[in-house]
């Protein structure tokens, strides 16, 4: 049974569902690091699991300024996690293989988180975002 109320709706977003497979992808080819790259691995997981963490927190916070503020903290575990992962190839730690899906799935993930952002800053600009539960259907 899907469980749906109001505090959920960002997971219709399709940022929010794309930086969770940005996630499952970066366990299955994180997973294999050896045991003294563990912590950087981690924490490369970390980032990558805080691009959905963030958005889902901006989004349930309902006031607007607080949404962007979670999303510009999504987009810097965004580049957290690029950077991460480009040090990774150029250390021979991933494949290019690995990299380039990684690195489709970020690019996407990464633009379309920019696009909500440039959104709910023109819904900041024209004063048009209802921050109240009267507003819901």
């Amino acid at each position: 049974m899907e469980r749906v109320n109001i505090n959920r709706g960002f997971k219709k977003l399709r940022v929010w569902q794309d930086a969770v497979e940005l996630y499952v992808l970066s366990n299955k080819v994180l997973s294999f690091f050896p045991y003294e790259l563990k912590k950087v691995s981690a924490n490369t997981l970390d980032s990558a699991h805080s691009i959905s963490r963030n958005i889902a927190e901006g989004y349930c916070r309902r006031s607007i300024k607080e949404y962007l503020n979670f999303l510009n903290i999504a987009l810097g575990s965004s580049g957290e996690f690029h950077s991460s992962c480009v040090c990774f190839l150029k250390a021979n730690q991933i494949s290019e293989v690995d990299f380039e899906s990684l690195d489709q799935l970020h690019f996407k993930t990464e633009n379309e988180l920019l696009k909500l952002i440039k959104a709910l800053q023109m819904k900041v600009k024209n004063n048009d975002w209802q921050d109240n539960f009267d507003s819901v259907k």
